[in-house]
């Protein structure tokens, strides 16, 4: 089917989870259109597992309107999940299967034949650059291959609609940059991606889109660029030190458009960072390192800056 002629990846009305009295998925409305990578941030405890789930149809909403692929769902669950890939967020790999046995036993739960996924596997393996590891047991495998195994069994039915959930967590640097090249080049041929990271940065390299969520409602949504600029000062000088609080008392606090304090480190948003710089650059007892608004800031402005556990 032509791109420009299919339905949306995913459309909600009104959706929402109720749980114990609790709106944990509160009248979500949104439109996720296809052939794109769309990102889903929010804290522990936004919401984001249960939408997921309500996606593939593993959980019913309570009320409200949800079509995913041009079904609907709960209805329509089972045609839905029939092309739809998951990527976990915790590998669940059988440890009994090398990696080819692995895709041949997943294959299975789409009514895929031996054939039909020996047919796919190559294209896959390489995919997954784990084509020299095609009889290798599940834990001879490093932490990034068994995750790259997870996003090409994944793919073993020819989704249309990709959900990753935090697909990088607990990854190497090199193993991340492997997986980001991966689900671009999956983007570009035209595969949906909804994706949840608590990596900002994966974030911006990887989606045209990104809605931030929290208490269960939607909070904002916009390409990564445009969150950045309308929330957040296009400058950003994080500073720490011993020295941080007299110096901001005195004089700090009057040249900067916003102050924010996270952990140790005090950060200061301003358009013109040149007057900072110079009065940091001769205060005793501070270190500071300039850089660009991100995603990480319009996180933290909208979400707030406790820690949330669970």
């Amino acid at each position: 089917m032509n791109v420009t002629t299919r339905p949306a990846a995913v459309e909600t009305r009104e959706l929402t989870k109720v749980y114990a009295d609790v709106n944990v998925v509160d009248h979500l409305s949104l439109k996720i259109p296809t052939a794109s990578c769309w990102g889903l941030l929010g804290p522990n405890g936004a919401g984001k597992t249960t939408f997921l789930r309500m996606l593939i149809g593993n959980t019913a909403p309570t009320s409200g309107g949800l079509n995913v692929l041009g079904f609907d769902l709960p209805a329509q669950a089972a045609e839905a999940r029939r092309r739809i890939g998951v990527v976990p967020q915790l590998d669940n790999l059988d440890p009994d299967f090398t990696v080819l046995e692995n895709l041949i036993v997943y294959g299975a739960y789409f009514g895929m034949s031996r054939r039909e996924v020996l047919e796919r596997a190559d294209d896959l393996l390489e995919v997954g650059a784990l084509t020299h590891k095609a009889d290798a047991p599940i834990a001879t495998l490093s932490g990034g291959m068994q995750r790259r195994l997870s996003l090409i069994r994944a793919l073993i039915n020819d989704p249309e609609l990709l959900i990753l959930d935090e697909p990088t967590t607990g990854l190497d640097p090199q193993a991340r940059q492997l997986i980001w090249q991966r689900l671009r080049e999956l983007s570009k041929r035209g595969l949906s991606l909804i994706l949840t990271t608590h990596f900002m940065d994966e974030a911006e390299r990887l989606c045209d889109q990104v809605t931030v969520m929290d208490n269960g409602a939607i909070l904002d949504t916009g390409s990564p660029r445009e969150l950045i600029t309308r929330h957040i000062e296009p400058n950003v000088i994080e500073v720490h030190g011993d020295g941080v609080a007299t110096w901001y008392n005195q004089s700090g606090h009057s040249l900067a458009d916003r102050h924010e304090r996270i952990g140790g480190t005090d950060l200061y948003y301003v358009r013109d960072q040149r007057p900072l710089i110079e009065a940091l650059s001769v205060a005793k007892d501070i270190q500071f390192l300039p850089r660009p608004a991100n995603l990480e800031d319009v996180f933290v402005k909208l979400t707030g800056r406790d820690l949330r556990d669970g």
